[in-house]
């Protein structure tokens, strides 16, 4: 069956979007849905549009031939049910039965999706509650003593206190998963660490599928992959070598690989991700080791080793490929191109390829004649047998279904492909391999690419041009730092230790009420203004009220810190639901950059400029970053990322020179995610510096002296670019320190030297738990044993956006009091 005709269904918005018309849907079947009084429109479920193009538009095909593979899903749902659903436990207005009925709901509805779609290697156990790597922690019972769990299966309690802390303890690390923005929870192990059997998730949720009638491909971390990103817990030796833990571990592995064969499971995968880093032999070999244990038990399994996000190296692609017990190896071919030629030059007979050629970690469509050829040349090398079609990565690092966007215009939409669209295209390669190619669906996909490609809303030559001329310098400003800051002291005249926040305070329920009627123009701008207004002069009170020493106006007016500044920048389109999962139950709608990006007008000087008249102190404006804009969004990948980036850093430096000439003494430009963007392999890491690094100092090359300029990053491994982050040359950095054990004082007990003003967070914003006025002080002098006093500032970790009021105000006044203590001890010890 072909797809013949466009159709254009509008949805509640009366929005048009783009949809195909098959040649056998008759005009009966959308009259049926077409609600009365609508002639020139189409409306209806988009459920049953769902199931009606998997179960009708797909050709028809035996499931068994399409080999067909999805590395992960999404499991936040296409409307973010599992945060609601989480956030809904956690206040205590619902139950745990309430929340395990949502994500049943979730996983069955995915589950089903795919399979009535033609996947053939459906994932089962990459859901979660809040991380996989957390699921792993719990599956292997390494619950750190302060937890005070006793044994048996771990429940929602001992859980949940692992990720989020509670009013008793802090929670467990949270960082940056690889190179992306997802944040996993860092396993803390120890010698002493006894392991047990105490989460039997992965059986559970395989048994639930077959239930349904569905068979999965049940999904492990791997057990090395596990290791490495594990950390000496609190109280061991540095040098401790998690590896040293495998012989602990794998016997948990092989009772939960023992229980899924006793269940039925056929296949199953386990995620090595990190054999795409650079790795010593002596880690290569745990890799070998590992397997080897393993073998007996995943005898009479089929297994999948996956890797993603990069090449492997010469080295891990003979260490894999070597692996015992192993049916077929899963590679990223989309950011790991050259692994395509290891592939070619030596693939072991009999094994299966999970070709990574749909790209899960952006929202473009797939380049499907592209992909076809690329997968052709490697059957004659793999096999046709064992050549499978996959996604390049799990798809939860990207947005869920693009069905649920109303809003995005046809041009644009057609060029996109979300989760849920990229399991169709893995669908119609694998098909297309089989010698059953969809000519209409290849030809519209080609159309789309074409259109992209000559659309004249992705070009700006002016732009282009101007963009080009920042090569020929390294825009640094003129006067050192530290003469610098010494201007800045004379006309900020700030205490010793000064207080600030991070820039957001908490965003209740009726300021996100107020900004989603303005969106909907159910109040006017006057209307609106007036209640931001209300909002921080509130926000400015309480911070005077606390004594803060430089304050912020709270960025009520804003959704997100980079969807704001997208909003008001040329080259971005926006989406209604494209929310992707960036910890817990925190959601993260990245803009999508299409074209060319500038700014037409002034973003934030307005807000500022207001916020600035109702307060002596020094107010600071709230900047993001270019480098942050660009790696939190969904990015044109028609020419080279650092192009982009200083597109974005032109932009913010018209931005920072409005603010200045407004008034503004004080300016933070966020670079949250500077380490993020780090490649994954070091021989990337310099070229990478140079462009985020520069395209930073362009936002405020051409400032005063006397203005300061902040920058802040968090929930990153900062020390191994500590050398980058002065050459930012910033006047002031802020940095998240308390949740990572204060990891990042080791840089400057080493000996590093930082002459600009610093800021590493002295508690935890991402819990709700309130640290006391010693424990913070306690943090202050830790800093001061390796930081000057005229250099340190107290800050916490993070923006308070998250947090609620109650958890927000003891907190800081908390915060406030403990640099008053030091200052006052520091007084009396002169």
């Amino acid at each position: 069956m072909s797809i013949t005709s466009p159709i254009e269904l509008s949805i509640r918005s009366h929005t048009m979007i783009h949809l195909f018309m098959p040649a056998r849907c008759s005009t009966k079947f959308f009259r049926a849905f077409t609600p009365t009084g609508l002639c020139s429109t189409i409306t209806f479920s988009m459920h049953v549009m769902r199931q009606y193009y998997y179960s009708t538009w797909l050709p028809p095909m035996s499931k068994e031939t399409m080999a067909s593979h999805i590395v992960g899903y999404p499991r936040m749902g296409p409307k973010r049910e599992l945060k609601f659903a989480l956030e809904a436990f956690w206040d205590g207005k619902s139950s745990a039965e309430e929340l395990q009925k949502v994500a049943a709901d979730l996983r069955s509805s995915i589950w089903k999706q795919m399979s009535e779609v033609g996947i053939k290697y459906i994932p089962s156990n990459t859901f979660s509650y809040y991380d996989q790597v957390l699921d792993t922690t719990a599956m292997l019972g390494a619950v750190p003593d302060r937890y005070s769990w006793t044994g048996g299966e771990i429940g929602f309690d001992t859980y949940f206190s692992m990720a989020r802390g509670n009013a008793s303890v802090p929670a467990m690390e949270m960082t940056k998963w690889f190179d992306t923005n997802y944040h996993y929870i860092v396993p803390e192990l120890s010698p002493e660490m006894k392991f047990s059997y105490a989460s039997h998730k992965a059986v559970t949720e395989y048994k639930e599928a077959k239930a349904l009638g569905i068979e999965t491909v049940p999904v492990l971390i791997g057990p090395v992959t596990y290791l490495l990103f594990s950390k000496p817990a609190k109280g061991v030796e540095k040098s401790f070598c998690t590896l040293s833990l495998l012989e602990s571990i794998l016997p948990i592995y092989k009772q939960v690989i023992v229980e899924l064969k006793e269940a039925g499971a056929t296949w199953i995968q386990l995620d090595e991700p990190t054999l795409v880093k650079d790795l010593e032999s002596n880690q290569l070999d745990v890799f070998s080791k590992a397997y080897s244990e393993l073998e007996s038990s995943l005898s009479g399994l089929n297994v999948v080793v996956e890797t993603y996000f990069a090449d492997v190296p010469a080295d891990a692609y003979k260490t894999l490929t070597s692996l015992k017990g192993v049916t077929g190896f899963g590679f990223d071919l989309v950011r790991g191109t050259n692994t395509i030629e290891h592939i070619k030059s030596s693939f072991p007979a009999g094994k299966y390829l999970f070709a990574g050629i749909v790209d899960g970690r952006n929202i473009w469509a797939n380049d499907l004649g592209e992909s076809l050829t690329i997968l052709q040349a490697l059957e004659p090398v793999v096999g046709k047998d064992k050549l499978v079609v996959s996604t390049s990565c799990s798809l939860m690092h990207t947005a869920v279904d693009l069905i649920n966007e109303t809003k995005l215009d046809d041009e644009i939409k057609s060029w996109l492909a979300f989760a849920a669209q990229k399991v169709v295209e893995v669908n119609a390669l694998a098909k297309a391999l089989t010698g059953v190619k969809d000519e209409a669906f290849f030809s519209s996909n080609a159309a789309a690419l074409a259109s992209r490609r000559s659309s004249p809303r992705v070009t700006n030559e002016e732009v282009q041009k101007a963009a080009t001329t920042l090569k020929g310098s390294d825009h640094r400003r003129a006067t050192p730092v530290t003469a610098r800051l010494d201007a800045q002291q004379k006309k900020l005249n700030l205490p010793v230790l000064p207080t600030t926040t991070i820039g957001s305070f908490p965003q209740t329920v009726e300021l996100r009420r107020v900004r989603r009627e303005y969106k909907a123009n159910k109040i006017s701008e006057e209307n609106y203004t007036a209640a931001m207004k209300e909002e921080i002069s509130k926000v400015v009170k309480i911070q005077e009220e606390l004594d803060i020493d430089v304050l912020v106006h709270g960025e009520p007016e804003r959704n997100d810190m980079v969807e704001y500044f997208g909003e008001q920048l040329s080259g971005f389109a926006f989406t209604a639901n494209g929310w992707v999962q960036s910890y817990g139950s925190r959601c993260v709608k990245p803009p999508i950059i299409y074209g060319d990006v500038s700014r037409p007008k002034p973003m934030t000087v307005f807000w500022s400029k207001m916020a600035q008249s109702m307060t002596s102190r020094p107010m600071k404006a709230m900047l993001t970053g270019p480098v942050t804009i660009l790696n939190w969004s969904f990015v044109r990948n028609d020419q080279p990322r650092f192009e982009t980036c200083y597109q974005i850093a032109l932009a913010i430096k018209k931005e920072v020179e409005d603010l200045e000439a407004a008034g503004i003494q004080v300016i933070q430009i966020d670079e949250a995610a500077l380490r993020e963007g780090l490649p994954l392999r070091k021989s990337e890491h310099a070229f990478y510096l140079d462009w985020a690094v520069h395209s930073f100092r362009i936002t405020n090359c051409g400032i005063q002296d006397t203005t300061q300029i902040h920058t802040h990053m968090c929930y990153s491994n900062f020390n191994d670019i500590i050398q980058s982050i002065i050459d930012m040359d910033a006047d002031v950095i802020t940095i998240e320190n308390s949740r990572s054990d204060e990891k990042l004082l080791s840089v400057f007990r080493d000996g590093v030297k930082y002459g600009a003003g610093i800021g590493p967070g002295v508690y935890d914003i991402h819990s709700p738990r309130i640290p006391s006025t010693d424990e913070i002080a306690d943090r202050i002098n830790k800093m001061l044993a390796v930081l000057d006093t005229n250099i340190l500032w107290v800050n916490p970790d993070c923006g308070l956006k998250t947090r609620k009021y109650p958890e927000v105000k003891p907190a800081l006044t908390n915060m406030v009091c403990a640099a008053k203590l030091i200052r006052t001890q520091l007084a009396n010890a002169k």
